[in-house]
């Protein structure tokens, strides 16, 4: 009896020590993706933080050689250009992650699953080219709607990714309540599985829609850019990412300072937007 107490005893502590050493390893691991991303944030801000103020959200870029100005044009032009790509992307990669979650239990739903799969590990700067292939070249020209056909085709993957496991983790009786009440399919998994699963798909929302304004090479291939003011989506227009590009690389002082609070702006943008739709979200699956 004393030595069957005596291994237990044994195990347990084993246990307990192990659990420890675990624990405490993913404790550094989880540090360890922390530490990176808070550091290339405290960069960033302690980089633009001196040169951010009003001039720059409302005044357009001085010429080579004059200090001051600012991004005025790039960042409406950011907003059109994210805007045009969730217009065009969002409802394709959601219809697209319900037909797989919902009807995907064939040949083709496989290999829409490995296309899919494969979209999402293609360089952006490739999707540029073909972008520019499909619309820049039959238009003639770079336009803000070429950068947004770029920009649409980076977010599907990832939303109807995203929005398929979603889907999958909604309780098959909430389809089978729908069915039962005579529902048709289609009906049930738009206004029953979809709206019980939004909470995570908006996730995958923000991931693409942050890609998408993070992105440089596919917009040098399609919205070209502009250092004038322009709202015309049929014309090239401008974008904070290439500017950063372009300023970061210039032999100005000063265009080098307006990258770093560019990067700043871009990151705040995103942040604010994540938060709001967090809460807007947040709010609207309380509500219902």
């Amino acid at each position: 009896m004393e030595k069957s107490f005596m291994n237990y005893k044994r195990k347990l502590i084993y246990r307990k020590i192990v659990s420890f050493i675990v624990m405490g390893l993913t404790f550094i691991a989880a540090l360890t993706a922390v530490v990176p991303l808070a550091f290339i944030f405290y960069y960033t801000v302690s980089k633009g933080i001196t040169h951010l103020n009003i001039d720059f959200f409302i005044s357009m870029p001085k010429p080579v050689g004059e200090p001051g100005g600012g991004m005025a044009n790039a960042i409406v032009g950011t907003l059109i250009l994210v805007g045009i790509g969730a217009l065009i992307g969002l409802p394709i990669g959601i219809m697209a992650g319900i037909y797989l979650a919902e009807f995907g239990n064939n040949k083709f739903g496989l290999l829409l699953r490995f296309l899919t799969d494969v979209l999402s590990g293609i360089p952006s700067i490739v999707i540029g080219v073909v972008a520019y292939t499909l619309v820049v070249i039959p238009m003639g020209h770079f336009s803000a709607l070429a950068g947004g056909v770029a920009l649409a085709i980076l977010m599907i993957p990832t939303v109807t990714r995203t929005t398929e496991e979603m889907i999958k983790l909604v309780p098959h009786s909430y389809r089978e309540a729908g069915l039962g009440l005579g529902i048709p399919k289609w009906k049930t998994s738009l206004f029953i599985v979809l709206r019980t699963a939004w909470k995570g798909i908006a996730t995958g929302i923000l991931l693409a829609l942050s890609r998408a304004a993070g992105e440089t090479a596919p917009l040098l291939f399609t919205a070209l850019g502009n250092r004038f003011w322009s709202t015309n989506i049929f014309q090239p227009i401008a974008s904070l990412t290439v500017y950063i590009y372009d300023y970061a690389r210039a032999p100005f002082e000063d265009w080098n300072n307006q990258a770093w609070t560019a990067a700043l702006v871009l990151i705040l943008f995103i942040s604010i937007f994540s938060i709001a739709f967090r809460i807007i979200t947040r709010s609207k699956y309380k509500t219902n």
